[in-house]
């Protein structure tokens, strides 16, 4: 072969130009082939010979397989079985030498074709089962359209109408996907005559219809033939034996008009049955011979041995019993021909089918576990960032906060009245800052779903004022009314106080933030009672200037606020309606918004609440308890740990100071202490390592009351070291909890 070669065009180095043209002609010849394969099978087979032809004068090894491929495919549509095979084994040669997969498989589908239509079944299934796995991996649904249609008439030659019914609507779905509306309805047409078969007549009918309109649209006249013959059988099992006969004649000249040897002998065959059903055995005779003589000559087993069991049963209704005789011979030793020869191939190659459908399966379950486990490890390397994110921001924000806000507690009381006022409000822009950085970690920790409700007997009404005393003062600073209205409720309710205080503080300090003028109404009423609990009613309602009806649907999303300006004078994290959200759905239920411009908004939600006795009166601390307690503390940060002891000695403990893991391992191994208050995030050994090397070592401190107290408030979600700690104590430090915890202890 001179020259060198490209798929699809062959170049001589002195006549590139005209070689692409050439090339190119030829692609559109084959095209054009193709495309009028459905009307006009004559001319596509004229077409792809002057394509080979052309190739072959080219020397295109592509081409020339491709036009073979084609001419394969045209000739077997035909009936011309031979000449599909000669085309099709000549194109399986050029594509195994190109090592072209496509190609490969696209000659196996013809070459399928010609053996199950000619009895060689088993042939057939392997062929087409090599193609689909080609089609699969390239993923030409195209091609797996046409494959799984074939699958489906040969399980239905061999009454396997389970795997036939699949097969067909598997043909369909990925003629939907590859958007080809002939495809589709071929998947229509078989899948009608099974319906049939089972009794399903109207669904038959309906789906044979709609292939007989996709047909009708697409100007597909081979394949509104078959479908025509399809709504014909429908049509005799109805007994409509005038509608049966119209399709069937119409069906029958498009085959004899596109030269299309199978439906042709179909239709007679299935023509020549309604004439026996209607008696018009003249009719009948005729249009059997004719369907045998096409079996015959085009060796389309299937229809031969039909229409001989057709002739037997018509002759022995007329009393001709030898000629009867003759062709019940005829049917039994074709069939028998058929089935000996076929059926122990065909079951090994169900096995095969079997094993092929379990491959695919066991690939496809293999793809999923993949992807599930990509999105699992994604989502945990995700959830890790974010830990060590919270952790490491909480740490280091929150540690440098407790200095601030404990050291203006304890200055206060020794200042004048002017530092009181500077230090007042230095708290308050402290405790400010804490209040963004708490919205973001409680946030968090309910987005990830380690928040419950710790339900406590609580006089309800005393919560509630006390809800409004916290925000009276900043409602009457911008001049605003904060008014509580309560209705019906029990004197005291299983409550977790924090998350409610969290719901009503967010929804009321949002509403005072962004009403100028007016006032904010708390409304708490019961609206309904059963046995042990009350549905109650919580209505927060502003006259500030409304919301827009377009931020309506995103008002409690994570981060959402509402710009009123550039400036956004308002300030806040944006995570206080998105917090609000989460916790009324813990509570099992929903919160919603309704506004009106100029007006004023409302935020509502509805709480089941159990009644229950109210609680007793809390114990009188006992504030000499701790005196002359010693405590170990182990904290790296200089001011904090100047800060705690001054708390602790004040106290009247007897406090030590540790700066890093290692130290306070020491200092444990020496002394006895009372209490060991551990800072976890340390130099040369962090607390959680401390604390577990004090647990497991020979020393004093065993079992002494270990508490740690940190920033991070991820740290009791550390499930290797939560048994180490008699308890978490949060930084900034909550002075109350922490004296509580000493106290209790």
């Amino acid at each position: 072969m001179p020259g060198g070669c490209i798929p699809g065009i062959h170049y001589h180095r002195h006549m590139n130009q005209t070689v692409t043209i050439e090339s190119e002609k030829i692609a559109q010849l084959l095209s054009a082939a193709y495309k009028i394969r459905v009307n006009n099978l004559k001319q596509s087979i004229d077409l792809a010979e002057e394509a080979l032809s052309l190739s072959r004068d080219l020397e295109n090894i592509p081409l020339i397989a491709q036009s073979l491929n084609y001419l394969s495919l045209f000739y077997m549509i035909q009936g011309e079985y031979k000449k599909a095979t000669e085309c099709a084994e000549e194109a399986l040669r050029y594509f195994n030498e190109l090592k072209d997969e496509k190609g490969i498989a696209d000659v196996k589908y013809n070459l399928a074709g010609v053996y199950y239509k000619t009895d060689n079944y088993h042939l057939g299934l392997t062929h087409l089962l090599d193609c689909l796995s080609t089609y699969r991996h390239f993923n030409d649904y195209h091609n797996q359209a046409r494959v799984h249609k074939s699958l489906g008439t040969i399980y239905e030659y061999f009454g396997d109408f389970k795997n036939a019914v699949k097969s067909y609507q598997q043909s369909i779905d990925a003629a939907m996907k590859a958007g080809d509306v002939n495809l589709e309805s071929n998947g229509y047409n078989p899948l009608s005559g099974i319906f049939l078969k089972q009794g399903r007549v109207e669904e038959a009918l309906h789906i044979i219809e709609r292939a007989i309109s996709l047909k009708e649209s697409s100007g597909d006249r081979r394949g509104l033939a078959f479908a025509l013959y399809g709504r014909a059988k429908v049509y005799t099992h109805a007994l409509k034996y005038a509608e049966a006969e119209a399709d069937f004649k119409n069906a029958l000249k498009i085959h004899l008009e596109s030269g299309e040897r199978l439906g042709t002998g179909m239709t007679y065959r299935k023509l020549g049955a309604l004439y026996a059903e209607m008696g018009e055995r003249e009719k009948a005779k005729e249009a059997f011979e004719q369907a045998l003589a096409i079996s015959k000559e085009y060796n389309i087993a299937i229809i031969r041995f039909k229409t001989y069991y057709h002739l037997y049963q018509l002759h022995k209704n007329e009393g001709n019993n030898e000629l009867a005789l003759s062709y019940l011979e005829e049917y039994i030793k074709y069939k028998e021909s058929v089935i000996t020869t076929q059926t122990l191939q065909v079951i090994e190659n169900y096995e095969l089918i079997a094993q092929v459908e379990a491959i695919e399966k066991e690939n496809q379950l293999q793809r999923e576990k993949a992807e599930i486990l990509e999105k699992k490890n994604r989502v945990e390397q995700a959830f890790k960032v974010r830990q060590e994110f919270l952790s490491t921001m909480s740490h280091e924000i929150r540690t440098p906060l407790n200095a601030v806000i404990m050291i203006s507690s304890l200055l206060k009381d020794k200042s004048d009245p002017e530092e009181q006022q500077l230090l007042t409000s230095l708290k308050f822009a402290a405790n400010n800052l804490l209040l963004i950085i708490n919205d973001i970690l409680d946030f968090t920790k309910l987005d990830s779903g380690k928040a419950v409700l710790e339900l406590r007997p609580c006089k309800f009404t005393g919560l509630l004022e006390n809800i409004r005393n916290t925000y009276d003062s900043l409602a009457k600073e911008k001049g605003l009314e904060l008014n509580l209205v309560t209705d019906g409720l029990a004197a005291a309710y299983e409550v977790d106080e924090t998350k409610i205080s969290q719901i009503l503080g967010n929804i009321i300090s949002n509403a005072i933030k962004y009403t100028d003028t007016g006032k904010v109404d708390v409304l708490v009423n019961k609206i309904m009672r059963d046995e042990d609990y009350d549905l109650v009613s919580f209505r927060v309602i502003d006259t500030g200037p409304g919301i827009s009806e377009s931020y309506l649907p995103q008002i409690f999303d994570s981060f959402s606020q509402e710009q009123y300006t550039n400036t956004r004078k308002q300030g806040g994290s944006g995570l206080g309606l998105a917090i609000v959200k989460k916790l009324v759905q813990l509570h099992g239920s929903e919160v919603f918004v309704t506004s009106q411009m100029g007006v004023g908004s409302e935020f509502y939600f509805d709480l089941k609440l159990k009644r229950t006795e109210v609680p007793g009166k809390a114990e009188t601390r006992n504030l000499d308890q701790l005196k002359g307690k010693t405590v170990l503390l182990a904290e790296d940060n200089l001011v904090n740990a100047m800060v705690a002891v001054k708390l602790l000695k004040n106290w009247g403990m007897i406090p030590q100071h540790a700066k890093n893991g290692l130290e306070v391992v020491e200092m444990s191994l020496a002394d006895r202490y009372d209490f060991i208050l551990m800072d976890l995030h340390m130099p040369e050994m962090n607390g959680f390592d401390a604390t577990k090397a004090i647990r497991q070592m020979e020393n004093p401190n065993n079992a002494t009351l270990i508490f740690a107290l940190t920033a991070d408030i991820t740290a009791d979600q550390q499930e290797d070291y939560i048994s180490l700690f008699s308890g978490f104590l949060k930084k900034p430090i909550e002075i109350d909890k922490m004296y509580d915890a000493l106290n209790l202890s």
